[in-house]
């Protein structure tokens, strides 16, 4: 390997995540890292080391090799968290839904029928009435309101909570209880182990209360329809798969809501031109989903063979930290990579990653996505930060990114 192609075993590690100038700013070192060192040693907050990849076509080779599993619990692979259980990707969850081959496979078709776009467009009026009922309750409150918590937070718990059958009267526990799963450096391991002991308990019972009485929901359909394969999800899988919907399907989507309306107001003429052309929404929320600078740690693999990797090897047992973020700011495959073009297209980004693990609620963000800021658009065309885009703060310490808050008057 060249020293200009990758670190070499005597660099020093680069601590990760990478600090950014602010919220919605990238790292500085990104743009190094792609022309220059584009397998980059990195220290996890673990304090184990990994690799880092930031250049596009690698980011998506990777992802989408099935050799590479995002399961850390090979010897050797690092762990992600600075706590005993090494977090979300070492997590038991992570253990008992199938990470590769042909069971990863069955789980996929067999979760996937429920988000059809015939499914996405029955659901997409909903949402937007369930978004017109949070807007109403913003207005009324007054300026300045924080629209995160507002408008971002709760549409995708209702919505999740809806898919899985479950009350979103529960949604700050189901807040709790995904952090402590997405931990980074902000909970303990005894923190953790409570929060998820409750959180299972609460899916078994939730999962026999479905098998008992099924409904209309995700759960009762993988608990009774079966697969091709053979009868339907035992406990343990049903239990995980709700755990992991839960956690993805309304933490990185509420943050992403306050993102994509951080990004529009922070220069405001992308919002005048959203007003002015509302054809734009789709296009808009594509370029914001790859212009995101915040979107977490990325997405790690376990590399279980030598791998050829940006014109060197990456030795078998090496842990690497795939981030779509930085790959989506490549000039080798978007032009004015630095610049938000609200019409961009195609826009081949890799926020929901690529390959066999690309994340299976893509269709139902999009959705929310579009479905928000469409009423947003509507409703307060008005809408403006009420702090500078500087002065917007970061979540810290999970493996998600997203603002803090999200403060806006009209």
């Amino acid at each position: 390997m060249s020293r200009g192609q990758h670190e070499q075993s005597g660099e020093h590690a680069l601590h990760y995540p990478l600090p950014s100038p602010a919220a919605l700013e990238p790292p500085p070192e990104w743009a190094r890292l792609r022309g220059s060192c584009p397998v980059a040693r990195v220290r996890l907050p673990s304090g184990d080391e990994a690799s880092l990849l930031t250049r596009y076509d690698d980011v998506r080779r990777v992802l989408a090799d099935p050799r590479f599993s995002r399961q850390l619990n090979a010897e050797g692979a690092a762990r992600v968290a600075d706590t005993e259980s090494g977090g979300v990707f070492n997590d038991s969850m992570a253990a008992t839904l199938p990470q590769s081959g042909e069971g990863h496979l069955r789980w996929r078709r067999s979760v996937a029928k429920w988000f059809t776009a015939r499914r996405m467009a029955a659901v997409k009026p909903r949402i937007e009435t369930m978004t017109d009922h949070l807007v109403d309750a913003m207005v009324d409150r007054g300026a300045p309101a924080d629209l995160k918590a507002a408008v971002g937070f709760p549409l995708p718990v209702w919505v999740i909570c809806d898919l899985l059958g479950v009350p979103d009267s529960e949604r700050d526990r189901f807040s709790y209880w995904s952090d402590t799963l997405l931990n980074l450096t902000r909970y303990d391991q005894a923190e953790i182990d409570a929060a998820q002991a409750a959180f299972t308990e609460y899916m078994t019972g939730h999962v026999a209360a479905r098998r008992a009485e099924p409904g209309e929901d995700l759960l009762s359909m993988l608990a009774t329809e079966g697969s091709e394969s053979g009868p339907g999800m035992s406990d343990a899988a049903l239990v995980a798969t709700g755990k992991a919907l839960l956690v993805a399907g309304h933490e990185t989507t509420a943050n992403m809501i306050g993102k994509m309306v951080g990004m529009l107001l922070a220069d405001r003429s992308r919002w005048e031109r959203l007003l002015t052309d509302g054809a734009l929404v789709r296009t808009a929320v594509e370029e914001a989903l790859r212009f995101d600078a915040n979107p977490g740690i990325g997405m790690p693999r376990y590399i279980p063979e030598d791998a050829e990797i940006s014109g060197g090897t990456i030795p078998a047992g090496t842990t690497v930290m795939c981030s779509m973020a930085a790959a989506n700011r490549d000039e080798r495959t978007f032009s004015e990579a630095g610049e938000m073009d609200l019409a961009r297209s195609p826009n081949p980004h890799l926020a929901f990653g690529a390959g066999p693990h690309s994340c299976l609620g893509q269709s139902l963000a999009r959705t929310e996505l579009q479905t928000v800021l469409e009423v947003l658009l509507r409703r307060l065309p008005s809408l403006e930060l009420a702090v500078h885009a500087a002065d917007l703060q970061r979540v810290e310490g999970l493996v998600v990114g997203g603002l803090a808050t999200v403060p806006v008057r009209w």
